[in-house]
């Protein structure tokens, strides 16, 4: 192979760092879930016992403990996964400074140029980080070792847990083609939708299809992932704590009480958008599109996105777009019980240029005006807590909802 590529992901890791103070709980279903008293009660995670049980990441605690009765709940503590999270990294960067994360329990390295060092094949070194991490932190890690960063995820995914999944170009196609087209990196639901309609079921499926076709049914996506599923993915492993700007920038909350008047609903809305815009600030970026995704009582979802009037960063911006989208998507009345908000197309700030409006030649000097007082409660923020400022929308009025109570303003 040409380049060496690790992806190492920490098998069910959230339940595994619970245990390692729990060993009383080892070989019992265990499921790590949030807080069942704010409507939070769903698994976050789970221990291989309980997958055997059928136990599924993100579904409710009562559908978990009709599949496992003995189930054993155990609260998050997410500083703990944070500082289990540095340490796993740590350890990786004893053997490469090109380290990527890729979530919390799962990282990215290349080895191409430190193989060498420690005089072992690509497969014995992934055994080796393995030892390492169980040794020292009582977790286990499974590696998938490949020539690209989409082939090496595969086989992390692919034999768990505590494995290492050597794919090459030589066995590639033996390995990974037959698998599902959803198990390939970025084929969501959406783009699997609409690849089944045209008789892809499997990632051989989609590497055999017509490449300028599938660009045409998928847009610049769909190339992409022509690409990825015939091995031609090229993209780089980022050396270890530099800066990756994201590719996405959101924020969700299930609220305590359904979501059933517009004004409940615009002020859920209004503060999602202050924290996606804080965010975009933080990384000095632009969103040009919006997504919003509504979740009813019976966990049904709805995720629409819509463009916006032009790049951009501030609440308000983005507060105009969510309400757009949710005011041409939901019925008024029905209830929702969490709503999450997520930029997407995101563009440096000192990329994004703007041209003055046909319509409303003042559009851009409005948005200046905003995105300056935005910046201005940024360092007010700063300076004295979250709640020293906010705006007239997300003010208190003498009467409120409960979940409004608990906004953090």
């Amino acid at each position: 192979m040409d380049r060496v590529i690790l992806h190492c992901d920490c098998n069910s890791f959230y339940a595994s760092v619970e245990l390692l103070s729990r060993p009383e709980l080892w070989g019992r279903p265990v499921a790590v879930c949030g807080d069942p008293d704010s409507r939070h009660g769903v698994i976050l995670a789970k221990n291989e016992p309980a997958k055997a049980r059928g136990v599924r990441t993100a579904e409710t605690i009562w559908q978990a403990r009709q599949k496992c009765p003995e189930l054993v709940l155990l609260p998050a503590h997410h500083g703990l996964y944070r500082d289990y999270s540095r340490r796993v990294n740590a350890i990786y960067q004893r053997f490469t400074d090109r380290v990527e994360p890729f979530g919390i329990d799962e990282s990215w390295l290349d080895v191409t140029g430190s193989l060498r060092l420690f005089g072992s094949g690509p497969a014995a070194l992934a055994d080796r980080i393995r030892a390492a991490i169980r040794e020292e932190l009582g977790l286990t890690v499974s590696v998938g070792v490949s020539f690209n960063k989409v082939f090496a995820k595969l086989g992390s995914d692919y034999k768990k847990p505590d494995a290492t999944t050597l794919i090459t170009p030589d066995n590639f196609r033996a390995l990974v083609w037959p698998l599902p087209v959803t198990d390939l990196l970025f084929v969501g639901r959406a783009s699997a939708r609409v690849l089944a309609r045209h008789g892809v079921a499997t990632i051989g499926q989609l590497a055999a299809f017509d490449r300028a076709a599938l660009t045409a049914l998928l847009g610049k996506a769909g190339g992409q992932l022509w690409d990825y599923a015939n091995g031609l993915e090229r993209g780089e492993v980022a050396l270890a704590g530099q800066y990756t700007p994201p590719k996405s920038v959101g924020n969700g909350l299930t609220f305590p009480h359904n979501l059933v008047t517009w004004e409940q609903v615009h002020r859920g809305l209004a503060l999602l958008c202050d924290q996606v815009a804080v965010r975009l600030r933080r990384h000095r970026l632009k969103a040009a599109t919006l997504q919003l995704t509504i979740r009813d009582p019976v966990f049904r979802d709805i995720c629409r996105q819509r463009p916006l009037e032009a790049p951009a960063c501030t609440a308000r911006a983005l507060g105009r777009t969510a309400r757009e989208i949710i005011h041409h998507t939901w019925r008024a009345g029905a209830p929702i019980r969490a709503l999450t908000v997520t930029a997407l197309h995101l563009i440096p700030e000192d990329q994004a240029a703007e041209q003055l409006g046909l319509f409303d030649p003042q559009a851009p000097r409005r948005r200046a005006r905003e995105e300056r007082l935005e910046r201005a409660m940024d360092v007010i923020r700063g300076k004295y807590g979250p709640g020293a400022v906010t705006t007239a929308s997300l003010a208190h009025p003498p009467k409120r909802a409960d979940w409004e109570s608990r906004l953090p303003f």
